[in-house]
C-alpha cells in the first residue's frame, strides 16, 4: 500500500504529508549531506518545539546540507507501516531513514526513549551503535536529557551537549570528509570529540563496583576527560530565526515563538534548566523586534510568544511588551508570555497584553508554604502571591492556573495544606476585588507534578518519594481541595517514578529500554498508552532494580554517570546549595550579585 492510500486510513493525515509553508525542498545530489531531525513524539508536539525550527532553518542554509523532519508515527499509522512492510519516512521527500546520512534525535523527555527505539525499528536500523556499519545512518542526539546521556549511550553514536547552533556547523565540517569517503567512521567520530560539547560514548567505558555504583570511567582513546557544555556566547550575533514552518494541523503551541534570552538567574534548587542553561544571555530589544517582524511577516500567525525560562526577568520587559503591543495592536496580533513568576509579575505588562486579547495566566508557586519555598529557593513570598491575585483579578481576569510540586525534600502535610490555602485565597480575593461589571465566576486550577531529582541540581543526591508516598499525598490533597471554585489536576506518579529512574540512570538501563520496547512500550509520555506493568516486567527480566536509581540517597563523594559532563556549575556549589536547602537558607538572584556557581570561570572565562 502506498503512502497516499495509507493516509486515507489514519486519524490525522496532516501529520505525515509535509509541504507546509516555509519548508525546504532541495535537489538531492551525491554530495548532499542528508540530515533528519527526528522528534520522538507525535507531529503536534514536535512542531511546537522551538529548537526544531531553529535547527531546521540553520542547517538548510548550508548549501550541501538538506535537513528534513521525522516524527513518531501515531499508533494507527504505525500499524499500517508494519502491515504493509513499509518504513518511517521523512516529511520533506518521503525518503526512508535508512537513506539518510544523519538521524538527529532531540531528547526533551526521558519517557521518549522507547519511541527512539521504535523509530529505528520501523526503519530497519540496528538499535545498538556497535551493530551499525558505514551503510547505516549516524545516530546523534542532543537536548536537556543529553546532560545524562548514559541510559541511551549504547544506542547513540554521538551526543551534542549544550546549545547546538555552533556545534552542528562544526560537526558538518568534520562529517564532510567522511561523506566523501576520505576517512573512516571511527576517524570521523574521533575528530568530532575535538569539537566542544561533543560526547562519543564508544570511547568511554564505565566501571561499576559490586553494588552497581559507578567507580570510574576508562577512556579508550585520546578524548577529553570531561565534555564541557557548549553555549552561544553572544545571543545577538548568533543565528537568528527569521521564519517558522506553519503547521497544517493544530499543534500544542500554535503561534509564533521568539526567544528573548537564555539562562536563568533565580537558582531554584529543583530546576535542572536553571542550572544547565547558565549564564543568562539576552537579546537586545532591537534584535527581538526584528525577529518578531520577520517571523510574523512570513507566517501569518495571529499570536506570538516571548519565550525564555523566566520571561518577566528580561531586563527591558515592560518597554519591550509596550512597544510590541503598540506595533501590532491594530492588526489584532496578540502577545503571550509563558508561565509567569509571582515575584516578578508586572501589572503594567499584563495591562499591555490585554489591550489585544486576554491570554491565559499561569503561575508556579511550586510549594504551599514559605518554609518549603525557601528550601527550594523559589523566592516567592506570601505577600507576592496575595498581591498578584489582587492585581490580576482587579484587571478583569477570572481564571488562573497554579503549578505546584509534591514530594519535594523536607515536605510535610502542612506544606500540602498550604497548596489548598493558596487556592482558597485566590477565590476569596476574587470576591473582594472583581470589577462590578464582571459576571464571570472565578476558577483557580491547581496542578501538581511529582518531584523528580535531576542531574546537575542541588537535589541530585536526594531520594525520590516512593509511588505510594506520591499517591498518599495526592489523596490527601483531594480531601483539602474541596472548594467548588477550585479544579485539581495531578500528574501520574507512575510516569514520574520512571522518569526518575532514567534521569539519574546509567548504561545498564539500555537493556531495560530495549526489553520494554520488545514488550510493547512506546509513547510512554501519553497516559492512554503508558503501561507501568510492562516496565516492571522489563526491569525484572533484566535483573535491574529501579529503586536503585530513585529512593536511594547518594553520598557527596559518589561518582555519577553524568559526571562525564561539565555544565559549568561546580559540584561544590551544588553541595553548598543542598546544605543550604536543608537549613532553609536562601540564595540571592545572580542578577543581584555573583553566587560563585562556577559558570563564569568554567564556561565564560571571565565575569558573568
Amino acid at each position: 500500500m502506498k503512502l497516499e492510500a495509507m493516509l486515507q486510513r489514519v486519524e490525522k493525515p496532516s501529520r505525515y504529508i509535509g509541504g507546509e509553508i516555509n519548508t525546504f525542498n532541495k535537489e538531492i545530489t551525491a554530495e548532499m549531506i542528508r540530515f533528519a531531525f527526528c522528534f520522538p513524539d507525535v507531529y503536534e508536539v514536535g512542531m511546537s518545539y522551538l529548537g526544531l525550527q531553529i535547527i531546521y532553518s540553520l542547517l538548510n542554509k548550508e548549501e550541501d546540507v538538506f535537513c528534513e523532519r521525522v516524527f513518531s508515527p501515531w499508533k494507527d499509522m504505525e500499524e499500517l507501516i508494519r502491515e504493509n512492510n513499509q518504513t518511517t519516512v521523512t516529511l520533506e521527500t518521503k525518503s526512508k531513514l535508512l537513506d539518510m546520512d544523519v538521524l538527529a534525535f532531540t531528547l526533551q523527555y526521558e519517557l521518549s526513549y522507547t519511541n527512539i527505539i521504535n523509530m529505528l525499528d520501523l526503519s530497519h536500523i540496528p538499535f545498538y551503535a556497535k551493530d551499525r556499519s558505514d551503510v547505516h545512518p549516524l545516530i546523534v542526539a542532543g537536548g536537556p536529557c543529553a546532560y545524562n546521556p548514559e541510559p541511551i549511550a549504547d544506542f547513540v553514536d554521538l551526543f551534542f551537549i549544550g546549545e547546538g547552533e555552533e556545534q552542528l556547523i562544526e560537526f558538518i565540517e568534520v562529517y564532510r570528509p567522511y561523506k566523501a569517503g576520505k576517512i573512516t567512521k571511527d576517524e570521523m567520530l574521533l575528530a568530532a570529540t575535538k569539537i566542544g560539547g561533543v560526547y562519543v560514548p564508544k570511547f568511554y567505558e564505565p566501571v561499576y563496583d559490586e553494588k552497581g555504583i559507578l567507580v570510574e570511567v576508562n577512556r579508550k582513546a585520546d578524548v577529553p576527560e570531561k565534555i564541557k557544555k557548549r553555549i552561544v556566547r553572544d545571543f545577538d550575533k548568533g543565528f537568528q530565526l527569521e521564519t517558522m514552518i506553519v503547521p497544517f494541523a493544530d499543534v500544542v503551541h500554535d503561534r509564533a515563538a521568539i526567544e528573548i534570552f537564555r539562562g536563568c538567574t533565580k537558582g531554584c534548587r529543583f530546576c535542572q534548566a536553571g542550572m544547565i542553561y547558565r549564564p543568562v544571555r539576552e537579546k537586545s530589544p532591537e534584535t527581538i523586534k526584528s525577529n518578531v517582524d520577520k517571523i510574523l511577516s512570513t507566517t501569518g500567525f495571529e499570536e506570538f510568544s516571548l519565550t525564555s525560562l523566566s520571561t518577566m526577568d528580561y531586563s527591558s520587559i515592560e518597554t519591550l511588551v509596550s512597544d510590541l503591543v503598540q506595533q501590532y495592536e491594530k492588526e489584532s496580533i496578540g502577545v503571550s508570555l509563558p508561565s509567569l513568576r509571582l515575584d516578578s509579575f508586572s501589572v503594567d505588562v499584563v495591562k499591555e497584553i490585554q489591550k489585544i486579547r486576554k491570554t491565559g495566566l499561569t503561575f508556579a508557586p511550586e510549594a504551599g508554604t514559605q518554609r518549603l519555598r525557601d528550601v527550594i529557593n523559589k523566592g516567592v513570598s506570601s505577600e507576592n502571591i496575595e498581591t498578584t491575585f489582587r492585581s490580576i483579578f482587579g484587571l478583569g481576569w477570572s481564571r488562573v492556573k497554579l503549578y505546584f510540586m509534591i514530594g519535594l525534600p523536607t515536605e510535610t502535610h502542612e506544606d500540602l495544606d498550604g497548596i489548598s490555602d493558596i487556592a482558597n485565597l485566590g477565590t476569596y480575593i476574587f470576591k473582594q476585588v472583581k470589577p462590578e461589571s464582571m459576571k464571570k465566576s472565578v476558577q483557580v486550577t491547581v496542578s501538581t507534578s511529582c518531584f523528580v531529582p535531576k542531574p546537575f541540581t542541588p537535589f541530585q543526591w536526594m531520594p525520590q518519594s516512593t509511588m505510594d508516598d506520591f499517591y498518599e499525598k495526592i489523596d490527601y490533597l483531594k480531601t483539602k481541595l474541596i472548594n467548588k471554585k477550585v479544579v485539581y489536576n495531578y500528574h501520574d506518579p507512575k510516569t514520574s517514578v520512571l522518569e526518575g529512574v532514567f534521569a539519574r540512570g546509567d548504561r545498564k538501563l539500555s537493556k531495560v529500554i530495549l526489553k520494554a520496547f520488545e514488550l510493547g512500550a512506546k509513547f510512554d509520555g501519553w497516559q492512554e498508552y503508558f503501561d507501568y506493568s510492562i516496565w516492571m516486567q522489563a526491569f525484572e527480566a533484566c535483573g535491574v532494580d529501579p529503586d536503585f536509581y530513585t529512593v536511594r540517597k547518594r553520598d557527596y563523594n559518589e561518582l555519577f554517570p553524568w559526571d562525564i559532563i561539565d555544565p559549568g556549575v561546580t559540584k561544590d556549589y551544588l553541595i553548598s546549595e543542598n546544605e543550604k536547602a536543608l537549613s532553609g537558607v536562601t540564595t540571592i538572584d545572580c542578577r543581584e550579585g555573583c553566587t560563585a556557581c562556577g559558570v563564569n570561570v568554567n564556561i565564560i572565562g571571565g565575569a558573568c
